[in-house]
């Protein structure tokens, strides 16, 4: 049975959505509209996360835990799975771990050397399809940082968990996008998004437009370009390295 003080809360499947007002609609948004690439973490809990989503019809499982272990042993528990030591856990496919054991112990030690000093963990559009005996969710990542220069920063993950007849979780694959969350880490992620938008967008639009109007897409032309643009590049730094 899930108390008040647990951080694990089943979703009514019934009942209709309840009529909001145009006020209550708008104070009720729980997630900031902010684009991708601006720091949205607060100071926060797993019990605040779990007031705000008590006023939203989710229909779903919402599990908020402090810390990687907490928060697998509550994902688990709301499907009644069990956790045998070994398991083959996929880490975005820069690093497989075979025990629960070294995946708590690789995320402590590489939140400390990244500078994070508290993570919260919370789920969101949890989903479970039995016949495949698979389940899988957006995971939201809440981090604070252990030095006030480092901005604090919420990251998205995508995670598929698998499981055998016997209900026993025999894979985790994680997903995520591994440059972004570095650039987060690091309190570039401003800087980078904005010169995405303002430089790099905008010289590849123009480069798009130009290459359709050729009339030549294809595979073959674009690798011809891949390989000539780098080479003239090359060509024109070393003529005017030597009229220097």
């Amino acid at each position: 049975m899930c108390t008040e003080t647990q951080a694990l809360r089943k979703r009514s499947q019934t009942g209709s959505t309840p009529e909001l007002s145009a006020k209550e609609i708008k104070s009720l948004q729980p997630y900031a509209k902010s684009p991708v690439g601006l720091f949205t973490a607060k100071t926060t809990s797993p019990k605040i996360i779990l007031q705000k989503h008590e006023k939203t019809d989710a229909r779903k499982y919402l599990v908020a835990q402090a810390g990687l272990e907490n928060f697998i042993r509550s994902i688990v528990a709301a499907l009644e799975l069990k956790l045998p030591n070994t398991v083959r856990f996929n880490m975005n496919g820069q690093g497989v771990m075979q025990t629960w054991e070294d995946v708590y112990m690789a995320e402590r030690v590489y939140t400390q050397c990244l500078g994070i000093s508290k993570r919260i963990y919370q789920t969101h559009a949890y989903t479970h399809e039995p016949e495949r005996k698979l389940a899988y969710f957006i995971l939201e990542e809440h981090n604070e940082r252990s030095s006030w220069i480092l901005p604090g920063f919420d990251f998205y993950v995508l995670v598929f968990c698998y499981y055998n007849d016997n209900k026993e979780v025999t894979a985790v694959d994680v997903q995520y996008d591994q440059m972004s969350f570095f650039l987060h880490c690091m309190g570039l992620a401003q800087a980078h998004a904005w010169f995405v938008e303002h430089v790099i967008t905008r010289i590849a639009i123009t480069w798009a437009k130009a290459f359709h109007m050729t009339g030549l897409v294809n595979p073959f032309t674009f690798t011809l370009q891949l390989i000539l643009f780098p080479a003239l590049l090359m060509y024109c730094w070393g003529v005017m390295s030597t009229t220097a």
